[in-house]
């Protein structure tokens, strides 16, 4: 290499390692940009959450009654939205849990959002109780979601 290279090379990073200006501005500059970007993304996001549109509903499943005994009977469901309202036809699905039944037990909401399912649990050998998991197959037509977890019905022994 020449020496005007090797001179040229050093001055230059003499020169930028020596120059604190740009160091100086540039992290404020981002700070400012990253909490300007954050709040305007958390406006937009209460904006969207505001739109009817794409809000999704969570229903409930209340099962009447929500403790009972071994042996066949007749459980109703109510489906019911956050405001209290019924949801009509939306299926009831009843399955084992601690407590067992045979397969699965289904039935539709009617018009006033309750559903009756004919099950019947059984425990095992020295099991003093169990549940039965109730889920809930929102109606098409709606914006109803059910994503958490619903009231499971208590199955204990006489």
């Amino acid at each position: 290499m020449s020496d005007s290279k090797r001179d040229g090379r050093t001055a230059n990073r003499r020169s930028f390692r020596a120059d604190s200006r740009a160091i100086e501005g540039l992290p404020v500059r981002l700070v400012i940009a990253l909490v300007v970007g954050v709040a305007s993304l958390s406006v937009m996001m209460g904006m969207i959450g505001d739109i009817e549109g794409l809000a999704a509903t969570e229903v409930d499943a209340q099962p009447q009654p929500e403790v009972t005994t071994p042996g066949e009977q007749s459980i109703d469901v109510s489906v019911i939205d956050p405001d209290g309202g019924r949801v009509a036809d939306a299926t009831v699905l009843v399955r084992s849990g601690s407590a067992q039944i045979d397969g699965v037990a289904t039935a539709e909401t009617n018009e006033e959002g309750v559903a009756t399912v004919d099950v019947a649990p059984e425990l095992g050998p020295n099991q003093p109780d169990g549940t039965l998991t109730v889920d809930v197959k929102p109606p098409a037509e709606g914006d109803y979601v059910d994503e958490r977890e619903n009231t499971a019905v208590l199955v204990v022994e006489e």
